[in-house]
């Protein structure tokens, strides 16, 4: 049985579903008034964890079990978004060239979007061969803050 948790994050509600085989989902919710989790389930503990350093700052790398539901070529594309560094973008071409096969951008980028694990699966790493930020299932404000927060433009002093 799957346990799921609800924490406040700076982009809304996520809903952190898992058991003791991993993590097999990480989504964020429009809902306003869901319910935050009082009692975070066991197996859920670290993810929570993890996820509340990764937007405090403090965090660029997820160390968790995963386990997510998937077909095989999504389950690839998804393991090539992991060695997306912090704070570096790659493009659907890139992706597609990684899978062995550029003529898979379409498939590739309907893997990408029907990734189950936001964050931490960085599927919002991904943008368009022009640099454009190309569609994003949580919304493509989310996406720039994603992207904003993980590679901060640091003001130069004038002085």
């Amino acid at each position: 049985m799957s346990n799921e948790a609800y924490i406040e994050t700076p982009l809304g509600i996520a809903i952190i579903s898992g058991d003791k085989n991993g993590i097999s989902s990480v989504s964020v919710t429009r809902e306003s008034k869901k319910q935050l989790s009082k009692n975070i389930p066991a197996q859920l503990q670290e993810a929570v964890a993890q996820l509340t350093e990764y937007f405090e700052g403090n965090r660029t790398h997820f160390d968790l079990k995963l386990n997510p539901l998937g077909t095989d070529f999504q389950k690839k594309v998804w393991n090539e978004l992991l060695k997306i560094p912090f704070g570096k973008t790659a493009t659907y071409l890139d992706m597609a060239k990684r899978l062995g096969d550029p003529k898979c951008i379409r498939a590739a980028a309907t893997a990408n979007g029907k990734n189950p694990l936001w964050i931490i699966v960085p599927c919002h790493r991904v943008i368009g061969s022009d640099g454009s930020l190309t569609g994003y299932a949580g919304g493509l404000w989310r996406k720039k803050w994603l992207l904003d927060h993980e590679n901060p433009v640091k003001q130069q002093s004038l002085f």
